[in-house]
């Protein structure tokens, strides 16, 4: 494997480095590209992806009221004025001011840097249950978005196909555990959508479906009220979606669903949008982390002890000065809310660092919280002001689309739900995406006869025991 250094020795500009390209690590790159003055600083932003992804869109592109394409913002096009690498940093030495870079093709660089920003934001918080790592899919990203759109499509051309009723029932049945924004959303999307596309199928009702929804706490998305809480669990079953609170998952192993109140189902559509937690890349450092493996930051966003090291969003333990005086070990919640907002006093802070002038401290109280439970539904609470509906369904998408990076996205979701207004819905598979060379290795493999004949053991020798047929598994099935 190639390694090499690159360090811009010898530029005379401050080299700053931004671990991560989602809310935090995009949104303080842009800002930075437009205040800094010109040879004052080169930024080098590293990211697995080459694009951030706004991921309260997600629900929604997974089911088919934006175009995927339209939630994800390219990082080159955006931040035209830093250096964009692919690639996953996978350990920090702040000692020797040098970071470790894997790239794409295999090789890794290490980077100098002056000034360093980590932004490599969460990952899905699992739980060793049996079954999860084969079966199980999280929803974080743009890929599982559109796999899961595609999968639950899938499900429903098999089971109009199959006339195994044990079978259909389990095509038909879909999971999602954890309680949270993020579970709520992916239901309530992917439910309204296979709902509305059972009207194409002839044997296929939407009371043949089964929607689970499992969540541990007593109680769902605890961000808003209770109240608001009870009336998104009453919204749910009204569309006869079962909803399990305080239970847990004992196994879903071969798909095989057990929860811990004894229920038992089989299911081949099981999502795990059970919490996050701080990127495990950090413990391959030498920053100071908290318990749960978070970088132990000031309010003003500086990493503990460690003058220009800055962090914020989801991989940051951040004082929540708000709630400071009722809990003095408070810090902000993992949110798009807080994380949009950090980055704007993380960039200040940077040029604070540069110039010699003053940091700015990150207080920001609770504004409320916005969520959608399908077309025309959804909850909000704004300002102590609770609403319901299409009212709140409407809230949410404005609030989104306003924290929508770049015009140009904003302007193409716009169009999305403009031409969703007059056109139907899009309820087509394209299952295909994700096993891409599956024809062509079909066509390109040897005649049946020949596959026989090559197989055959020469005169003489024993024929090996035939092998018992065994039933094939449904096709996409997660993991």
């Amino acid at each position: 494997m190639a390694t090499g250094r690159r360090t811009d020795e010898g530029s005379g500009a401050t080299r700053i480095l931004v671990v991560g390209g989602g809310y935090v690590g995009m949104y303080t790159a842009l800002r930075l590209q437009s205040k800094l003055r010109r040879g004052e600083a080169s930024v080098t932003v590293v990211d697995p992806q080459p694009h951030m992804t706004y991921q309260p869109f997600l629900p929604e592109a997974a089911g088919g009221s934006i175009e995927p394409r339209h939630v994800v913002v390219p990082l080159r096009k955006t931040l035209k004025h830093c250096h964009v690498m692919t690639g996953r940093v996978t350990t920090v030495e702040h000692a020797r001011r040098a970071a470790t870079v894997e790239l794409g093709d295999g090789r890794v660089e290490e980077l100098g840097y002056d000034v360093l920003v980590m932004a490599p934001g969460s990952v899905a918080r699992t739980l060793p249950i049996p079954g999860l790592a084969e079966r199980g899919i999280a929803f974080k990203t743009i890929g599982e978005a559109i796999y899961l759109r595609n999968h639950v499509l899938s499900r429903l051309d098999a089971a109009a196909s199959t006339i195994d009723p044990v079978l259909r029932r389990r095509l038909l049945s879909f999971v999602v555990i954890g309680g949270g924004y993020a579970g709520i959303e992916a239901l309530a999307e992917l439910e309204d959508m296979a709902r509305y596309a059972t009207r194409y199928y002839e044997n296929i009702e939407p009371s043949d479906m089964r929607w689970v929804l499992v969540e541990a706490a007593n109680r769902v998305m605890p961000e808003v009220s209770p109240t608001l809480g009870v009336y998104t669990v009453e919204r749910l079953l009204e569309r006869h979606i079962e909803v399990y609170l305080e239970t847990k998952v004992s196994s879903v192993a071969d798909g095989h669903v057990v929860l811990d109140d004894g229920t038992e189902f089989d299911a081949d559509t099981i999502v795990w949008t059970a919490g996050v937690k701080a990127n495990p890349m950090l413990a391959q450092t030498d920053l100071a982390l908290d318990a749960r493996g978070r970088l132990r930051c000031t309010a003003a966003l500086q990493v503990h002890g460690l003058p220009g090291v800055f962090s914020a969003g989801d991989c940051a333990a951040v004082p929540d000065l708000s709630r400071t005086a009722e809990d003095p070990n408070a810090t902000t919640s993992p949110s798009a809310q807080h994380a949009v907002r950090q980055a704007k006093v993380v960039a200040h802070n940077v040029l604070a660092h540069l110039r010699g002038g003053s940091p700015k401290t990150y207080e920001h109280s609770y504004a409320g919280s916005v969520a959608s439970l399908g077309l025309y539904r959804g909850v909000a609470e704004i300002y102590g002001i609770k609403l319901k509906g299409i009212v709140a369904w409407f809230m949410h998408r404005t609030y989104h689309v306003s924290r929508m990076p770049t015009f140009n996205r904003k302007v193409r979701v716009l169009a999305d739900w403009t031409l969703a207004l007059f056109f139907r819905r899009e309820v087509v598979s394209l299952g295909q995406i994700h096993e891409p060379k599956a024809e062509f290795s079909r066509v390109t493999a040897p005649p049946p006869a020949a596959v026989t004949a090559a197989a055959e053991p020469p005169a003489g020798e024993a024929q090996p025991p035939a092998e018992k047929p065994t039933t094939p598994e449904p096709a996409h099935t997660p993991g």
